[in-house]
Formats: structure tokens, C-alpha cells, sequence
């Protein structure tokens, strides 16, 4: 990765703003989540807009011209329209060229960690010199204020990693996969399908993010050590090797839970971004990555441990060396005076 850049939503909410409809309290929040505070984007932000910033900031950070990259590749799944797809139309925003490759990817909070995988892919392979890879969300238009299983969790932003070629290997084999057997576990409450074939006289409320919590806190403890495991070990180093530990940013008790059985060094950074920025889904990983160097938490040249997972259930993980690159995070970013 040459950098990394990302921006969040410019509205912080507390948990005290959102209680009142799930009959619930700060301390709650905390303690279930370790969530104080989350980002939300503006109602005339769109999603499109926080992609474009984050691409174009990484772009900058990497002193890279947009006609030199060669595929844009945007993981989100709070994009609204189904066709066409939201990279395009960022690509052509950014000022990248007519022969530039553009396209979408759903795999939700692992969508960041799919897109790497395929721009490394596509850089060893030749098929690109430079891939701009983005992880976009606005998920405040998905959010039912009395849910009590997604509601408070959720926030918004956009991270952006430009990937080009290296004189060494700097992004590990790609481990991932799914879980179809817990394909319901998290998702929209019903299919836009429903619209259709409502009767005229029906009411359809907007479909709204749910998630059967339970279930997947019990799938993380089996399969995301396994998962971490493999991407270490398809790199061909050990958990003493890894510096830095930036797993999806979904609940502080599973990042906490990870780190602690992990085998570690006492000395690795922990990504703790979920804190103050919620879980911000694809776009999770690469906010976390951007705030560690810009805080100076962690250095270009590490080697971390990333990983998403999401609805699906899908996932994807890999060791990454950080970039020596970050991009402007704009004022008010988490863990800046203006941020706080």
C-alpha cells in the first residue's frame, strides 16, 4: 500500500442522543459495545461524497495522479441504487481516465479487506500498476431509531488505500470466505422486493439494518481466531511478528477478546477506532489503519494484522506493511482537539 486516508461523518452523536427509543442508557452502550461516541453524515452527504473525499485525499497522500490509476474498486453496501455501481461514477469524479476499471463490491464490513485482496492481485498479475481501493458508508439512512440490535452501533464514513508496486511483497496472501449457514444473521429487514409486490393500499416501511447478535458474537469466537491465524501464517510469520492488530471495528469486546488470545506481543497497537467513530462497516478498517498513523500509534513499515467480516457471513484478512502515506483526515477527525 502506497497510502492510506479516510474521512467521517462531521455530526458526533453520543449515546446519550440515541437511548431514548431503546429504552436503554450510556452506560449500556458502553459496556455492551465500548461505543461512547459515533459519526453521522450530514442528510445532504451522500455516500458517493464520502467516497470521493477519501479516494481523493489517498490519492494526494501517495502523490499519485488520478490518470495513473488503473482500477477503482468501492466496497460499500449503503450505496442506493443496485445498477449502476457507485465506482464509476467515483472514478469519474476523481478524474481518473475512460480506461480506468471501476466496479462495486458487497461483502460488507469485509468489503475493505476483498478489495485489497483483488488490487494485489491485480498488481502481482500485471493487470494493474495502480489500484485505488475504497470502503464507503452511510449507514444513518439504514439505521430504525428503536432497534435494539443495530441502532446505536452504526456510523459513517469513507477509507480510501491506493496499492501500486513495491520492490517486496508488502500485502500477504488474502485468506477468505464465507458462512452461508448465518446468510440471515445481519442484513436489511426485508428485500425491495417487497415494494413490488405490495398492494397499493400497503404501507412498506424503508427496509432498516437488524442483526441477530447473539449468534454472530458466538461465530467470532470460533472463526475469526482461526481466521487471523491463517493470514498470519499464510504470510509466513507468527503473532510475534505483527505489530499492529487492526480487526474490524465491530464491538470493542470482540477486538478485545481477539487481542487477548491471539499470542501477541504486550507491546502490539490495538485499532480502537470503534470508540468514537462506530462501526462504519467496509469502510471500518481503513478509518482505523488512517487514525493509528495519524496519531503516530503506529508507523509506516509495521506490519499489521487486518480483517473484516459482515453479513454473508462474509470475511477476508491479510498482513499488510503500513504506508509511509496518510492522508488529510480534515478538521474535526477523531483524536484530534477539534475531535473531541
Amino acid at each position: 500500500m502506497l497510502s492510506v486516508a479516510g474521512v467521517r461523518g462531521d455530526q458526533v452523536v453520543a449515546n446519550d442522543a440515541l437511548v431514548g427509543p431503546i429504552d436503554s442508557s450510556d452506560e449500556w452502550i458502553r459496556r455492551r459495545t465500548g461505543i461512547v461516541t459515533r459519526r453521522y453524515a450530514r442528510r445532504e452527504v451522500l455516500v458517493e461524497d464520502l467516497a470521493e473525499q477519501a479516494g481523493r485525499s489517498a490519492l494526494a497522500a501517495a502523490a499519485i495522479d488520478p490518470a495513473r490509476i488503473d482500477a477503482v474498486i468501492v466496497a460499500s453496501i449503503s450505496w442506493m441504487q443496485t445498477t449502476p455501481a457507485m465506482a464509476p461514477l467515483v472514478a469519474h469524479r476523481l478524474g481518473c481516465g475512460p480506461g480506468t476499471a471501476a466496479f462495486d463490491i458487497n461483502a460488507a464490513c469485509a468489503g475493505y479487506c476483498h478489495g485489497i485482496g483483488q488490487a494485489d492481485a491485480l498488481v502481482r498479475a500485471g493487470t494493474a500498476e495502480h489500484v485505488l481501493v475504497i470502503g464507503a458508508e452511510k449507514i444513518s439512512d439504514f439505521i430504525e431509531p428503536t432497534d435494539r440490535t443495530m441502532s446505536f452501533i452504526m456510523g459513517d464514513g469513507a477509507g480510501a488505500a491506493v496499492v501500486g508496486p513495491a520492490d517486496e511483497p508488502a500485502i500477504g496472501p488474502t485468506i477468505w470466505g464465507s458462512d452461508g449457514r448465518l446468510h440471515g444473521a445481519i442484513g436489511l429487514t426485508h428485500s425491495w422486493l417487497d415494494f413490488k409486490t405490495a398492494a397499493d393500499d400497503e404501507h412498506v416501511p424503508w427496509p432498516t439494518a437488524r442483526q441477530d447478535g447473539p449468534s454472530v458474537y458466538r461465530w467470532t469466537q470460533t472463526a475469526l481466531p482461526q481466521l487471523a491465524e491463517a493470514a498470519i501464517a499464510e504470510a509466513g510469520l507468527t503473532p510475534s511478528d505483527i505489530d499492529v492488530f487492526i480487526p474490524h471495528q465491530a464491538n470493542l469486546r470482540i477486538v478485545e477478546g481477539l487481542h487477548q488470545r491471539l499470542g501477541f506481543r504486550d507491546d502490539v497497537v490495538v485499532a480502537r477506532d470503534i470508540v468514537d467513530s462506530g462501526n462504519t462497516s467496509s469502510a471500518s478498517v481503513p478509518l482505523a489503519t488512517e487514525r493509528l498513523l495519524r496519531e503516530g500509534l503506529a508507523k509506516p513499515g509495521q506490519l499489521a494484522l487486518q480483517f473484516g467480516f459482515g453479513a454473508g457471513l462474509a470475511y477476508a484478512a491479510q498482513v499488510v506493511r503500513l504506508p509511509d502515506a496518510v492522508g488529510d483526515a480534515g478538521p474535526g477527525a477523531p483524536g484530534t482537539p477539534s475531535g473531541r
